[in-house]
């Protein structure tokens, strides 16, 4: 099992009974250093605070320290929010922005384009539903590169 996979296992019973999605878990070296990042979500107004990523640090620390999931060799932990145009990933993601505008990368052509932006009308069965400017598209999520938020300034 890898050290992600370990991870996960040990901090998802923790954050789920703390009222946090586990979003991601990743372990890679940055700036001459191995970082453990766990990304988290909260269904709360305003989304991820500094308060929430340290709650779930000081909660996960010493289980952390007992599991000891990269076999003694030091690493840096980082607790995060995934950001406001993190991919959609699974069913919940989905299912969250139901409403709002999307992006999405495909990984041939539907429709004659790559790319759609629509508002995300539905959610079901893997397949989702986008409404464009060109009109309504039912698009398979194992057709989909990336989904992310249509963000515009």
């Amino acid at each position: 099992m890898s050290v992600k996979e370990r991870v996960e296992e040990l901090v998802q019973p923790i954050l789920n009974g703390l009222g946090y999605e586990l979003v991601e878990v990743t372990y890679q070296k940055q700036h001459d250093a191995m970082h453990l990042t766990i990304y988290i979500d909260t269904d709360k107004p305003g989304g991820v605070s500094l308060d929430d990523t340290e709650l779930v640090a000081n909660a996960i620390d010493k289980p952390l320290d007992e599991l000891d999931p990269t076999a003694g060799e030091p690493f840096v932990l980082n607790v995060s929010s995934p950001g406001l145009d993190r991919p959609l990933k699974t069913e919940r993601d989905y299912l969250k922005k139901i409403g709002t505008e999307i992006e999405v990368a495909l990984y041939a052509p539907i429709s004659g384009a790559k790319k759609h932006v629509g508002k995300l009308l539905s959610y079901e069965n893997g397949v989702i539903s986008l409404e464009t400017k060109a009109g309504e598209l039912k698009i398979e999520t194992k057709c989909i590169a990336v989904a992310k938020p249509y963000i515009t300034f």
